[in-house]
């Protein structure tokens, strides 16, 4: 499914009263057949939403059809260089499609690392959220998937035979194939199977209900850190567990190529930020052995390293 500006929507009549911009009400059907002209063009759904709501956003604050309006609200609101940037992008692109002569003024970008947790605190997060959370998180974990990804998981593509899950892909990267473990083959089974997508009704549209799912993970996710009394679980999203398993596998393997085929990227430089986020020089490893072929593989299965043989028993290892 994709933009609909004609759907009903109580919320959006509620917030539409609340408007006090009279300006809004002028430039809210060129905003909406933009959306259209997006969604004819081939933009992606959500690239499509994400820049409706921004302009619509930017509609109530200022007049979105005079562009020096939009730069002087720019320039003194409270927004942080990456997202005025990201909205003059947005802005740029309509006055563009509406013919309007626009120079964009200078945003620079700041670009930060993203937040690496332990994973332990990852564990303790999937252990405290609930169930259809907790397979979502895992999910990611282990296939480093992005969460668009993995809310579009078809019951089709996963193949408990082979212990594999197809994954396809959007943004324009690569599709993958992804082995997982007994665990989350057993997350997802035992979820309903109401509809052809694991996670989400095939009717409802995809980024809306994807931003339900995830108030609710926020919820969750408070909760887990209140009782916890670990504020770092807070900084926890979908995307940082991508983030951790593409840093950790990058660590594990010193191989960027093969992080750049589990990410499903197409140009390395994309890939590249991994092989600086975390200095595992000083890490502690959870140690673990093995005395049958049927240990052995659930430890492999679980991220354990094989280290050595002593006595008959093997050695495994993970970073803490």
């Amino acid at each position: 499914m994709g933009f609909e500006p004609t759907k009903h929507c109580p919320r959006a009549e509620e917030n539409s009263r609340k408007v006090q911009n009279p300006a809004f009400s002028q430039a809210l059907p060129d905003v909406l057949s933009f959306g259209l002209w997006m969604q004819k063009a081939g933009y992606r759904s959500s690239t499509v939403t994400s820049c409706v709501k921004a302009l619509k956003a930017l509609a109530r604050r200022t007049n979105v059809l005079d562009p020096e309006s939009v730069k002087s609200y720019l320039a003194s609101a409270a927004l942080s260089e990456n997202r005025k940037q990201t909205v003059i992008d947005h802005v740029a692109r309509f006055y563009k499609w509406k013919k309007m002569p626009f120079v964009q003024p200078r945003y620079r970008r700041i670009h930060t690392l993203p937040f690496i947790p332990l994973e332990v605190e990852i564990d303790q997060l999937i252990a405290g959220v609930g169930q259809g959370q907790a397979a979502f998180l895992q999910l990611i974990k282990e296939t480093a998937c992005r969460p668009g990804e993995a809310w579009a998981l078809r019951w089709i593509d996963v193949d408990g035979e082979r212990s594999c899950i197809r994954i396809v892909p959007e943004k324009g990267s690569q599709p993958r194939e992804r082995r997982v473990t007994a665990r989350l083959l057993s997350m997802l089974n035992a979820k309903p199977r109401k509809w052809d997508c694991v996670f989400h009704d095939t009717k409802a549209d995809p980024n809306e209900s994807l931003d339900d799912f995830r108030r609710t993970f926020i919820n969750q996710r408070r909760r887990a850190a209140e009782r916890l009394q670990n504020p770092r679980i807070r900084q926890i999203t979908f995307r940082t567990l991508r983030h951790w398993k593409a840093t950790t596998e990058y660590h594990r393997t010193k191989d960027i190529l093969h992080v750049m085929q589990l990410l499903g990227h197409r140009n390395i430089q994309n890939s590249l930020v991994y092989t600086h986020l975390v200095d595992f020089h000083d890490d502690n490893y959870i140690c673990r052995v093995a005395q049958t072929v049927d240990e052995a593989k659930v430890l492999v299965e679980n991220g354990f390293d094989y280290v050595s043989e002593i006595d008959g028993v093997q050695l495994f290892r993970k970073r803490k």
